[in-house]
């Protein structure tokens, strides 16, 4: 970077700011990670304590040199519900706890391989359209949520969530573009309370407080051990031939959710402007969300993974500090212990989170086409033109593999998502067609002369 314009990993930003830096992640991972052991039947205040203390150790083992957030992964809510249901939720959380493993042992080959085989898997042209994938492939889900409200299950079209998301998107745009300082720093977090404060006054109605009533105001350490951990149930399966066999459903999703994080990783590499397949290092990131996962399903905790929004963030704010995502990381954990505190932030309505996640998604998507520019990717060329339709099209349209008809048992509750599949298509496609050089871009072939 010609110009310093941002604050760096080694950086902490004064105290005044720090804080509503932090909560600002905070923010923006909050509503997903809640979300999941919401669908699943997991404890909500486990899996805040879990992407809590999962980040910290992400940050320890990526030497503080990777500012990314871990919550929990939506890659394996199908499976933890189909194995709790048939085998218990300890026998899921061992599932889980094996994914971990997983992420463990690649990391080791990672480390012994090294990572210049990425580079003629990944040219520019099919990081790119990953990129842009990673983004808009949740915009659906973006969109449904800033526009739309569920009544009695079945999903509608509301003129109320359409206003309180559009005051979310104009304000948070608004500080991001207009003001300067460390206001401009914070433009989610401003457009979040900012959609909280609208709604309460406008549609009071959409704000229950009544879990906010009943909530406690401490969770002692006994009770989160005895009422929220399910170290217990996991332990309780170990010994069992069966529910070994059956959290074998659930290890395998880790080979889907590894290319996800690897798009991560590419997405902040291109945000922050340097090579953190590197330096930290590719091993490092997936030790890091691998013994996470592992953690997080020992608590009984959903398995984490690096959050696209919180990149986001990054994108936007230009704060890389690791500092800030550690505080954000201890502050879940304070309020996993908080009751009333995560009641209230559980009661931030829908259409404030869907207004920020659409500018945070389309951010993240905005990188890749960043990337297409700067590398100089030819579309004039065919192979790159076929490479980026098959990525963008089978990952944005939601194209995925599920064997559950396949009468494999060990692959029955297995999907592929569009992320990975879409990832995986531009890699066989581009290591099968001829003419591979076009695909670096014209700005790598100058390098080379």
């Amino acid at each position: 970077m010609s110009q310093k314009n941002y604050i760096d990993v080694d950086e902490t930003p004064h105290i005044s700011r720090l804080l509503p830096l932090s909560i600002q992640h905070l923010f923006a991972m909050f509503g997903s990670t809640v979300l999941v052991p919401i669908l699943t039947g997991l404890d909500v205040a486990t899996a805040l304590m879990a992407s809590g203390i999962g980040t910290l150790l992400f940050l320890w083992i990526t030497k503080g040199k990777l500012p990314n957030y871990l919550g929990s992964s939506f890659a394996f809510i199908g499976p933890i519900i189909v194995v709790s249901q048939s085998h218990g939720v300890g026998t899921a959380l061992l599932g889980c706890f094996l994914s971990g493993i997983v992420y463990i042992i690649v990391a080791g080959i990672v480390k012994k391989a090294g990572v210049k085989w990425l580079d003629r898997v990944l040219p520019p042209v099919v990081i790119a359209s990953v990129i842009v994938v990673i983004g808009l492939s949740l915009a659906g889900v973006a969109v449904d949520m800033a526009t739309k409200v569920t009544v009695d299950g079945q999903s509608q079209m509301s003129l109320t969530s359409i206003e309180i998301s559009l005051v979310t998107v104009v304000i948070t745009v608004l500080a991001a573009v207009m003001l300067r300082g460390f206001l401009g720093l914070i433009p989610i977090l401003i457009g979040m309370v900012t959609g909280y404060v609208y709604t309460l006054l406008r549609h009071p109605e959409l704000i229950n407080f009544q879990k906010v009533v009943e909530a406690d105001w401490f969770i002692t350490p006994q009770k989160m051990f005895a009422e929220h951990f399910k170290f217990t149930e996991v332990m309780s399966v170990i010994g069992d031939g069966s529910a070994w066999i059956a959290a074998l459903v659930i290890a395998p999703v880790a080979f889907v959710t590894l290319a996800e994080h690897l798009g991560h990783l590419l997405v902040t590499s291109k945000v922050m402007d340097r090579d953190l397949m590197k330096n930290p290092g590719l091993h490092r990131s997936l030790l890091g969300d691998g013994v996470a996962t592992s953690l997080a399903a020992i608590l009984g905790g959903p398995p984490a993974t690096t959050y696209g929004e919180n990149i986001g963030v990054l994108a936007m704010t230009k704060v890389y500090s690791r500092v800030v995502i550690g505080l954000a990381a201890v502050l879940a954990i304070m309020f996993a212990f908080a009751g009333k505190v995560s009641a209230i932030l559980m009661t931030i309505p829908t259409p404030v989170l869907g207004g920020v996640s659409i500018i945070l998604f389309g951010i993240i998507a905005a990188q890749g086409l960043r990337m297409y520019v700067e590398h100089k990717v030819n579309f004039a060329d065919k192979r790159n033109m076929i490479l980026a339709a098959v990525i963008l099209v089978t990952g944005i349209g939601g194209y995925k593999i599920s064997f559950a008809s396949t009468g494999i048992a060990f692959l029955s509750d297995l999907t592929i998502d569009n992320i990975a599949l879409s990832t995986f298509l531009g890699i066989i496609l581009h290591l099968i067609l001829p003419g591979k050089a076009s695909a670096m871009g014209e700005a790598h072939l100058e390098e080379q002369k």
